[in-house]
């Protein structure tokens, strides 16, 4: 049987990118029982900041280094904040009215807690590397406010991603993560499927010749394999 060929696939910050929204969306549709979506276009900038009405952010370090901000209005802040609450089966009437809120900032703090925990499973199933983060923390802000790591990076990027609510919300992450690209080996899927397969393809390619003499189905039985590249 001839030898398993491997591809290399390489990943870049992008990638990383790309499953944090999609760790976001799911956590938090998840969580409020409702639609969250986020934009497609990624947005390059050159600074990540806190802005107005709540940030949030997070640091992580590990397979590489980067920090995420969510940023939340006023709106999307207590929709996100109700709908989780009343999915808890909290009564809506004794529910904080106020994004300024003590029971609002600990709500969006725990979720993206919660978001980044998603993330970090998401990350170490995908792309095989893992990286540990300190606890998010969250302020209400008049202004927007910048933000850095501590961390010297060589090539940081910069992105921003815009997510909507089911009420059609706005909020917004920010991200800076250091530019790296993750080589990884890949065996094709279709390469494993044809291997394990083969002693059942046989079979069938055997009874769509209706069996036959013996030489002759080993012939059949050659070229199969040889089709296979096996």
């Amino acid at each position: 049987m001839a030898n398993i060929k491997k591809k290399i696939v390489v990943k870049t910050s992008k990638d990383v990118l790309k499953i944090l929204c999609e760790s976001i969306k799911d956590t938090l549709s998840q969580v409020t029982g409702s639609n969250i979506t986020y934009s497609k276009t990624f947005i390059k900038t050159n600074k990540t900041c806190l802005r107005p009405d709540i940030g949030c952010f997070v640091l992580f370090e590990g397979g590489f280094t980067g920090l995420v901000a969510m940023n939340f209005s006023a709106e999307a802040a207590l929709e996100i904040y109700k709908k989780f609450n009343i999915s808890m089966g909290m009564p809506e009437e004794e529910l904080a009215n106020h994004h300024t809120s003590s029971e609002v900032a600990d709500t969006i703090g725990e979720l993206m807690n919660q978001c980044i925990g998603q993330f970090q499973v998401a990350l170490k199933k995908e792309i095989g590397i893992g990286v540990n983060q300190n606890q998010p923390r969250m302020v209400a802000l008049t202004q927007a406010m910048r933000i850095s790591l501590e961390t010297e990076i060589d090539k940081p990027e910069f992105m921003r991603v815009e997510f909507r609510t089911s009420e059609n919300k706005l909020f917004y992450v920010e991200t800076t993560f250091e530019k790296v690209d993750f080589v990884m080996e890949k065996t094709p899927d279709v390469v494993k499927e044809q291997e394990l397969d083969v002693d059942h393809l046989i079979e069938n390619q055997k009874k769509e010749n209706g069996g036959g003499e013996k030489s002759k189905s080993n012939q059949v039985d050659e070229e199969f394999l040889k089709k296979l590249g096996l």
